[in-house]
């Protein structure tokens, strides 16, 4: 994960693309507990920087390996801390959906895994990939968003295509 995270990132730097990276597992946060955590309480410091380095952004690319079917919950515990009302979107207008903050904004979700990537999309056809850019970073106006399955990821032929797959969408910035 880390090879092709960094893949990307020195090919977009080579590309003149401006790069920057939040490792969550370097950040200190709490999991939400409760609604009214989640609706009116105050992201903690680390996450209050990471949402200012989305607002920035004009394009998110998001890592994560597969476990148990959908991503690690330190990842889902991010997105649960960041993409709050008031900074992800706002209050709805009448009957409508709410307003989306993040419009402007395109991704790239890379997800790595043991399996075969025919057979998560074919047979699990991807649910949790899915759940993820259509609940969560289309509610938010992130798109388009584009996804990079890469599996078995225990082939070192595998890891080699994947890495200049990753090397290629950076000095994209796609």
């Amino acid at each position: 994960m880390h090879a092709l995270v960094a893949g990307y990132r020195n090919a977009a730097t080579a590309a003149g693309h401006t790069v920057q990276t939040i490792e969550l597992a370097t950040l200190d946060f709490p999991l939400l507990r409760s609604a009214e955590d989640f609706q009116r309480g105050r992201p903690p410091a680390a996450i209050h920087a990471a949402q200012r380095q989305i607002g920035l952004a004009e394009h998110l690319v998001i890592f994560y390996p597969l476990w148990l079917g959908s991503m690690p919950s330190l990842t889902k515990a991010f997105f649960e801390q960041c993409l709050r009302p008031g900074f992800a979107f706002g209050p709805a207008s009448g009957r409508g959906l709410p307003e989306q903050k993040l419009k402007g904004r395109s991704a790239r979700v890379v997800v790595t895994m043991g399996m075969p990537s025919f057979f998560f999309r074919w047979f699990y056809r991807a649910h949790s990939l899915k759940s993820f850019e259509r609940n969560i970073l289309y509610f938010c106006g992130i798109r388009p968003v584009r996804a990079t399955i890469v599996g078995g990821v225990e082939s070192k032929a595998a890891r080699e295509r994947a890495l200049a797959t990753m090397r290629r969408l950076g000095a994209a910035a796609s």
